[in-house]
């Protein structure tokens, strides 16, 4: 009976549903057990509805970013998107990008079942499967689309690619920022970087990927006999880099500051009082005097950077001050945690 209450209280907790125990015995220790496992039920289907909701939506710009701006202009950023788009070209069009980019994933996987795990793979199927379905899926659409609106330009025989290399580099990454933000993968290199890391696991995941990656568009310049193809295709993998980077780490910066004073208790009740923000205190020695320092651990928005020099230099002009960016902050006073 006591583990129930505990673990209904910790539910009220995370959930911020309300529990009052008034004494659980008989059927009704029962029923609030009852209630307990529907709610948990029911928090758990939201949440793999919203994963799976952000991996459809994700595929999806996915999808319109390579039928839209890299296969018609032969920009093969890398990944298995860029094979298939060099392979679909050689061949002259007789199989589909998504049907090329299946056919390449399914060795990957047979490999990935025996070194990686069933888990993983689970979730790498699905998001494979889905894209290469929905590039099929939207290629007449996109096809519609060029044809009618981006082809409309002056000069359409010669294309902006370097406006498409943006575009479909920014599409791409938030797309695959989002499906991978939601616990999956499309599968292609970066399942390839992990087989490799198996075997190799003297490099990091980066490295693997970055040579793949470069392989793949120096293979796609020599095919299409361009240069200049391979550096619109490198500014678009640079730039799905970093939007899936700050997909997934989130883009709210804020700035954590380092505050070495010995008036360190007056600063941080100016802190608290002024800005609003908790302090933490940590314990530090300063190896040159051997004394004994408390170092200010602060969490403030960028708009309260110069407020909280202010501060700190009308207290202790010789305190020290040590300010870096934080990409994103979970907690009280800034954001929760609500899932991908």
């Amino acid at each position: 009976m006591k583990r129930a209450v505990a673990v209904l209280k910790e539910f009220s907790k995370v959930s911020g549903v309300g529990f009052i125990h008034f004494g659980l015995y008989g059927n009704r220790q029962h029923e609030y057990m009852k209630v307990l496992v529907d709610m948990s039920k029911k928090e758990k289907m939201k949440r793999i509805v919203r994963e799976y909701f952000w991996i459809l939506l994700g595929t999806f710009l996915t999808a319109v970013s390579i039928n839209m701006f890299m296969v018609p202009y032969k920009i093969a950023p890398g990944g298995v998107s860029g094979i298939a788009t060099v392979i679909y070209y050689l061949i002259g069009g007789k199989l589909s990008v998504g049907v090329i980019m299946l056919a390449l994933n399914a060795p990957l996987f047979l490999v990935g079942i025996k070194y990686i795990g069933k888990r993983f793979i689970v979730r790498t199927l699905l998001g494979t499967v889905l894209l290469s379905a929905v590039i099929d899926g939207t290629e007449p659409f996109a096809r519609y689309f060029v044809e009618n609106y981006l082809s409309e330009a002056p000069a359409a025989s010669s294309p902006d690619l370097l406006l498409y290399s943006i575009f479909g580099g920014f599409l791409m990454g938030v797309g695959l920022g989002l499906v991978f933000k939601s616990g999956a993968t499309t599968g292609g290199t970066d399942l390839a970087a992990r087989i490799v890391y198996h075997f190799i696991p003297n490099y990091t995941m980066g490295q693997i990927l970055l040579f793949i990656d470069t392989s793949i568009i120096v293979f796609a310049s020599v095919v299409f006999g361009s240069v200049i193809l391979g550096l619109y295709a490198i500014t678009t993998l640079f730039i799905s880099s970093k939007v899936i980077d700050a997909i997934i780490e989130g883009v709210n910066y804020a700035k954590a500051v380092l505050i070495i004073s010995d008036r360190s208790q007056e600063i941080s009740d100016r802190i608290l009082s002024d800005l609003d923000r908790g302090v933490t205190a940590l314990k530090g020695k300063g190896m040159y005097t051997g004394n004994d320092k408390q170092v200010l651990l602060c969490i403030v928005e960028r708009g309260q950077i110069p407020r909280l020099k202010e501060i700190v230099s009308n207290i202790d002009k010789r305190a020290f001050v040590i300010l870096t960016d934080i990409r994103e902050v979970l907690g009280e006073g800034f954001k929760t945690y609500d899932g991908p």
